[in-house]
């Protein structure tokens, strides 16, 4: 048409369409005139910004941007970013140039990028607001865009009355009694903002979806990054993490005195019932026990330190609270727990007995030692099934202050046990029960009993659930159910490190839970001197245990990655290596009769040591090794005493060795690791290493203990390029776990994995 020089003749009723639509596009093109003057090009204006905020109901906003030009009369108006064909007065570097002008990118108001919002290229034009989001834009963006040059701002709708409440908010936590309940209250919380009282649950609600400030119905609005209402939200997670149950209000057992104490500190406890001041009263103050002096029927001089573990001791029995006394070995738990019931029944003769249950080949030593230290009391030990001794658990109890059983026998004749009304009930050497999935662990949990003490130098020695159990029967409250305990503290200490975690379960079990080590305590304590003596295996015995290494790698190596179907075949494997580092005929009869460097040199120790008027502990988890080794020093000459798991008359053995001449005595890990006092020996070696440092540490304090006058020389027997050098590294690391909950070292991860495994056997 152009080229034509043709005129173009507009239909009245299509003038408005060629004004709006054709002719923007025409001018871009060329000049557009009238030859008659029939038509009068608008006038464009430059586009506007315009924002349009909708408020709806619960302060629900739909904001929606927008250009608006002028095209003659018409006010036209396209979305901020319309990817369609636009018309031709739309000016798209004059809208990116107001854009660029402002100081807050949209996004600020909640608008998201197109590729969010599954378009391409710039940010979508509407957005939906709610809530928080609603209350910032209003109180924060709107007043803004009010201000810039070149927005419009248009507003429909009625918005709330957004204002701070930044001083009037208050909190209060009380404590109320539940009924039915005895160790178990109410918590109860109220918050407040201008008056008005919010219910808790919305506030903790929002702080666990961290969000920074709390919306009230009438635009009021609140800080949520107060440091009270953190702490508290976080203490009230504490409380129903650990409990059993997730619905209901929630509760504080009498037993979590601590946690109780930082929702004190935090000035907001306005409330407690007398029964809960008069449960928790003895726990608040047990720092500071009253100076109570040792029973007059205490045949003993109780150290300090026992007398102090003394005093606790008699405050929880006071409260009947219940707790550990966790104090290193060696240290006097059992004198300590004498004094106990001596002050018990001191008090109140007609007590009914205490129970005592302890490891088969400790039971007679606490008869032997209430003779000693508790003449008064009479004790009952009990050595056999009530079906074998033929005679009612009533007629052998009658008129006993104390009865001590084993753990095998409490378990095969529970029911008969649990019938009988008792005092208290004290757990030796507890760790026999840190597996909450046993039998055993499950009836003493289940005796109901007034009160419940543990008494173990390890009361954890692989993970935080065997401290978990020794709690769980102790002091039930104070974290009820395992699988929250698990998830809310010992997975995130043990697998992430986490040492707030670490130091908050410290404190919360710190005044339940008594431990004094040797270095804290006993200074007059002789020293101890351990060693690694490293052995060469003899070259043949070497090629007997290589072949197998390899043999057993490859097997395990296949197997690791499914650790617990497997754990079964692998710990076979790892248990055959550990013995072929000892003797090879332990594997194989038919080497019986290879060299055994090992027992070489143990023999060549203890020539030493006989020589020189000492007398030594040998240690083996390996029966069978302990009878080579014993088979060894009979053709040497050398006397000695000898106990394992199928030994009879344990106690006569052991009196035995103490009583007599014997310088060596050899003893099962299993059957005299714990529980027995030799501080007759002043030298011991460990046979055989295992991982588990707690197992080593029971051995070494049957001689390092209160009463040893020499200092004890402890000898580690590891054969070199073998799996023991493996077994000791993983030792090291193991260590860690006891140290940093009970004697406050540092976090550590313990967990026996797969790439453990691969260590081993590399």
């Amino acid at each position: 048409m152009a080229q034509e020089n043709r005129q173009l003749e507009i239909p009245a009723a299509e003038e408005e369409r060629f004004r709006d639509e054709f002719y923007p596009r025409l001018r871009r093109l060329a000049p557009v005139i009238s030859s008659d003057d029939s038509f009068v090009p608008p006038t464009i204006v430059p586009p506007t910004l315009v924002l349009h905020a909708s408020y709806g109901a619960d302060h629900d906003l739909d904001v929606d941007w927008g250009w608006e030009y002028t095209v003659g009369d018409a006010r036209p108006r396209v979305s901020l970013h319309d990817s369609a064909p636009h018309p031709g007065y739309r000016d798209r570097a004059q809208e990116q140039e107001i854009l660029d002008r402002l100081d807050i990118p949209l996004e600020t108001f909640g608008l998201l990028s197109a590729g969010e919002a599954g378009g391409e290229g710039n940010s979508v034009s509407r957005a939906r607001l709610s809530g928080i989001d609603t209350m910032r834009f209003s109180t924060e963006l709107l007043p803004w865009a009010e201000d810039q040059p070149g927005i419009t701002v248009e507003v429909s709708g009625s918005p709330a009355d957004y204002r701070e409440e930044s001083n009037s908010l208050r909190i209060g936590v009380s404590a109320h009694d539940v009924v039915g309940e005895t160790d178990w209250f109410d918590l109860g919380v109220t918050i407040s903002v201008a008056g008005r009282d919010i219910p808790f649950t919305e506030v903790f609600l929002a702080l666990s979806r961290e969000q920074s400030h709390m919306l009230l119905p009438d635009g009021t609005f609140f800080s949520l990054l107060k440091p009270e209402l953190r702490t508290l939200w976080t203490l009230i997670e504490e409380a129903r993490a650990l409990r059993d149950v997730s619905d209901g209000p929630p509760r504080i057992s009498r037993f979590q005195v601590g946690l109780w104490d930082d929702l004190v500190e935090l000035g907001v406890v306005d409330h407690q019932t007398e029964a809960w001041r008069r449960q928790v009263a003895g726990l608040r103050s047990i720092e500071s026990v009253d100076a109570k002096e040792p029973p007059a029927t205490l045949a003993a001089r109780l150290r300090p330190y026992q007398a102090e573990g003394f005093r606790w001791l008699a405050f929880v029995w006071e409260f009947q609270l219940g707790g550990v006394l966790a104090d290193d070995m060696g240290l006097g738990k059992t004198v300590q727990s004498l004094a106990l019931i001596c002050h018990a029944k001191q008090a109140d003769p007609e007590l009914p007995p205490f129970l005592i249950v302890a490891p088969t080949s400790v039971v007679a030593n606490w008869k032997a030692e209430a003779a000693r230290f508790a003449p008064d009391l009479r004790v009952v030990s009990i050595f056999d099934t009530l079906r074998r001794r033929g005679e009612g658990l009533d007629q052998i109890v009658a008129g006993a202050d104390v009865v001590v059983t084993s753990y095998t026998l409490l378990r095969l004749d529970f029911d008969t046990y649990s019938g009988v009304t008792w005092s208290g009930l004290i757990l030796d050497e507890a760790q026999a029960v840190k597996n909450h999935q046993s039998k055993i662990y499950q009836c003493v949990r289940s005796l109901t009993v007034p009160f419940k003490l543990a008494i173990t130098g390890t009361p954890m020695e692989n993970n935080l659930m065997e401290l978990w159990s020794l709690l769980s029967i102790t002091v039930p409250g104070l974290f009820p159910h395992p699988t929250r305990f698990r998830d809310y503290y010992a997975r995130p200490i043990e697998k992430q490190g986490d040492s707030d975690l670490l130091a908050q379960l410290r404190r919360r079990i710190k005044p339940l839970v008594k431990r004094r080590t040797k270095e804290q305590v006993a200074t007059d304590l002789p020293a101890k001197q351990e060693q690694v003596l490293e052995v060469e295996l003899h070259p043949r015995h070497r090629k007997v245990y290589q072949t197998h290494l390899q043999k057993e790698r490859q097997k395990v190596l296949g197997l690791v990655d499914d650790m617990n179907r497997n754990r079964f075949t692998i710990l076979r494997s790892l248990t055959l290596l550990r013995q072929l580092s000892l003797h090879a005929g332990l594997v194989d009869d038919a080497k019986g009769d290879l060299p055994c460097a090992k027992i070489d040199a143990l023999l060549e120790q203890l020539v030493d040591v006989v020589d020189g008027g000492h007398r030594a502990l040998v240690f083996s988890q390996f029966t069978g090794f302990l009878g080579k080794v014993r088979e060894r020093l009979s053709a040497a000459g050398v006397e000695y005493c000898y106990l394992d798991g199928r030994t009879r008359n344990r106690a006569k053995v052991v009196e035995q060795f103490k009583e007599g001449s014997a310088p060596v005595f050899l003893i099962s890990l299993k059957a005299g690791g714990f529980g027995l006092n030799l501080t007759e020996a002043d030298y011991c070696f460990l046979l055989d290493p295992w991982w588990n440092p707690a197992t080593e540490a029971q051995a070494v304090d049957r001689t390092h203990r209160i009463g040893q006058t020499r200092n004890v020389m402890v000898y580690r027997l590891v054969a070199r390029g073998t799996i023991e050098e493996k077994v000791m590294m993983l030792k090291e690391r193991k260590a860690e776990l006891f140290s940093s909950v009970m004697d406050e070292g540092g976090v550590f991860d313990t967990t026996l994995d797969a790439d453990d495994i691969r260590m081993l056997f590399s």
